[in-house]
C-alpha cells in the first residue's frame, strides 16, 4: 500500500494561491443554456476572487462520447467570454485536463482504497444485476446492488482471479456521515449507506465513474470550490465518504438550483432550442445570453436588465444564492440582446465588427439581386446601424423583407404613384430641390420639419399622402420607419435618384 500512496501523492502538484474552480462537462454533445449558467457560475467566482477558472472535460462513459464535441464546447466558453484559464487546449500544470488521459491515476487511486478495505472488487455478472434489477421493480422498491461481494475473503477473490473472472470496483459506503455545510443549502447530510448499495467506482474496461474520477481529480487538481448542479447534492456526502478513505482534505461545496423552463419544466435538449451553437447562429450576442441567464436567477446585488460580464463579476455573493429554481423565459431573449446590441452599435470599436458582419449578411442575402454596390459601403452600412439603433433585436433583422429597400431599388412605376396623388412631378421636384439644399446637414429631426412645409407648396395633396407616395418611391412599401429617417439613411443621391426612376418609369 505505501508504494501506491508515494505514487498518488506525485500524480500533480499542490495548488497555489487563489480559489480553484472547475467546469465538467461530458462531451456527449452541444453545451447547453444549464451548462453555460454552471460554467459562468465558476467563472464569475473565480475572477471575482482572483481565482483559477478550469475546464475539465470529462469523458470517463466512452459509450456517449461525440467526436468533436470536447473542441466545440471549449468553442463556446471561448465564444461567451468566459474562456478557461486551464483545459486540455490550453494546457496549465496540473493536466492532463481529459479523464480519459488521467487513467493511471484512477487505477493507483483504486489500489490504494483496495489495500485499505475501503473498496473490493465485484465479480456478479451483468446478468445478476439486472435480475437484482427487475426483482426490485416488481416489488415496487429502488433498485440498488446488495454488496454481495463485499463480503468475499480474500480466498475467494484470490480463486476467482485466477479463474479469470471479470470484476469492477466497488466502494464500501459506511453509515456515520458526517454533515457538510453547503455553501447554497446550509448543512446537508444524506446517509447513502440506508438507501444505496456500494457504488462502482472502477468499470472492468479500466475508466473510473464520475464518483472516483471527481473526488480524485478535483484533489489533485487543488480545486477549493466545487459549484455544480443541485442534482449533485445527494451524492455529496457519498464522495465525503471517499474524501475521507483516502485521508484527504475535500472542497468546499455549492449547489446551484436547477434551471428550468419559465413554466417550471425542464429546459428541453430535444429540439436543438437550448445550445449555444444556436443562439450563436441566429446572432445573438453572447453578452444577452449571460444576461438572461443570470437575471432569471440570484447571486447578484441587483437584477437589472443588460447587465455585463464586468457588472456581473462586480455584484456576485455566494451567499445571495438561494435554492429557488431558476425560471428562464426564452421568449424576452430578443429584448436582452436588443439592449445588447444598442451597446455595441454605440461603441466605435465594437461598431467596426458589427459593420464587416452586416456587410457579408448584406452580401449573402442580396447578392444576386442587382444591388448596388455602394450600399456596401461602410460609411452606409455605419449610417444604418446609428439610426436602427434601438429598433432592432438582431443584426439579421436589417436584412429582413422590412429592410430590403435599404439594399436593393424598388421597382415602383409612375402610374402606382399616380393613385397616391396627380402631383407627382411637382412632388418629385420639391423632395429633389429639398435633398440638393439639406444634403450637407441631412438630419431627421430637420428632416420631418422640411416634409411638413413641403407639403404646404403642393395645391391639394394631403400630408399623409405625400408620406405614402414618399415611402413607396423610396421603399416599394407601405409601412416601415419614418419617411425622414429612410431619407437620411439612404442618402441625397439615392433618394433623388429612386425619384428620378420612379417618375421615370
Amino acid at each position: 500500500m505505501a508504494r501506491a500512496l508515494r505514487a498518488l501523492r506525485a500524480a500533480g502538484p499542490g495548488p497555489g494561491p487563489g480559489p480553484r474552480v472547475r467546469f465538467g462537462p461530458s462531451p456527449t454533445g452541444f453545451l447547453h443554456l444549464g451548462g453555460l449558467r454552471t460554467a459562468l457560475y465558476n467563472y464569475i467566482f473565480a475572477k471575482k476572487h482572483q481565482g483559477t477558472f478550469i475546464l475539465r472535460v470529462e469523458d470517463t462513459d466512452q459509450n456517449r462520447v461525440v467526436p468533436g464535441a470536447a473542441e466545440r464546447i471549449e468553442d463556446m466558453l471561448d465564444w461567451a467570454g468566459i474562456p478557461p484559464d486551464e483545459s486540455p487546449r490550453r494546457g496549465g500544470s496540473f493536466g492532463p485536463y481529459q479523464q480519459s488521459h488521467r487513467l493511471d491515476l484512477y487505477k493507483r487511486a483504486s489500489e490504494v482504497l483496495l489495500e485499505k478495505g475501503a473498496a473490493y472488487r465485484c465479480f456478479c455478472t451483468p446478468q445478476r444485476l439486472e435480475l437484482l434489477k427487475k426483482e426490485a421493480l416488481r416489488n415496487q422498491q429502488t433498485p440498488r446492488y446488495d454488496n454481495r461481494c463485499r463480503h468475499l475473503t480474500s480466498k475467494e477473490v484470490a480463486e476467482k482471479l485466477s479463474q479469470g473472472f471479470d470484476w469492477v470496483v466497488r466502494f464500501r459506503l459506511e453509515k456515520g456521515v458526517e454533515p457538510f455545510q453547503d455553501l447554497v443549502y446550509g448543512w446537508s447530510k444524506h446517509e447513502v449507506a440506508d438507501v444505496e448499495g456500494d457504488p462502482v467506482i472502477l468499470k472492468g474496461d479500466g475508466f473510473p465513474t464520475y464518483h472516483l474520477a471527481n473526488v480524485v481529480d478535483d484533489h489533485y487538481m487543488g480545486i477549493s470550490h466545487v459549484l455544480r448542479g443541485t442534482e449533485w447534492l445527494t451524492s455529496t456526502s457519498k464522495h465525503l465518504l471517499l474524501y475521507r478513505a483516502f485521508g484527504w482534505d475535500p472542497p468546499q461545496f455549492g449547489h446551484l438550483p436547477l434551471l428550468l423552463n419559465k413554466d417550471g419544466g425542464k429546459l428541453s435538449k430535444r429540439q436543438g432550442d437550448i445550445f449555444l451553437e444556436r443562439f450563436a447562429q441566429d446572432g445573438y450576442l453572447p453578452e444577452a445570453l449571460l444576461d438572461i441567464i443570470t437575471h432569471c436567477g440570484s447571486g447578484f446585488a441587483e437584477n437589472q436588465m443588460g447587465r455585463t460580464l464586468e457588472e456581473l463579476i462586480l455584484q456576485f455573493e455566494m451567499s445571495r444564492i438561494t435554492t429557488h429554481s431558476a425560471l428562464l423565459d426564452l421568449e424576452k431573449l430578443p429584448e436582452f440582446n436588443r439592449i445588447h446590441l444598442t451597446r455595441h452599435i454605440e461603441n466605435e470599436g465594437l461598431r467596426q465588427k458589427l459593420i464587416r458582419e452586416l456587410q457579408l449578411l448584406v452580401e449573402r442575402v442580396y447578392g444576386d439581386q442587382h444591388m448596388d454596390k455602394e450600399v456596401l459601403e461602410k460609411n452606409y452600412v455605419e449610417r444604418v446601424l446609428l439610426l436602427r439603433k434601438g429598433h432592432i433585436s438582431l443584426l439579421k433583422n436589417l436584412v429582413s423583407c422590412d429592410y430590403s429597400y435599404l439594399w436593393v431599388r424598388p421597382s415602383v412605376s409612375r402610374e402606382q404613384l399616380q393613385t397616391i396623388s396627380a402631383e407627382v412631378d411637382e412632388i418629385g421636384k420639391l423632395v429633389t430641390e429639398l435633398m440638393t439644399r439639406q444634403a450637407a446637414v441631412l438630419t431627421v429631426e430637420e428632416l420631418s420639419k422640411d416634409l411638413k412645409s413641403l407639403q404646404k407648396q403642393t395645391r391639394e395633396t394631403k400630408y399623409s399622402s405625400v408620406m405614402k407616395l414618399l415611402r413607396l418611391a423610396l421603399s416599394g412599401k407601405q409601412h416601415g420607419p419614418s419617411v425622414a429617417e429612410m431619407m437620411v439613411t439612404l442618402g441625397p443621391t439615392e433618394v433623388c435618384e429612386r425619384m428620378h426612376k420612379a417618375l421615370s418609369s
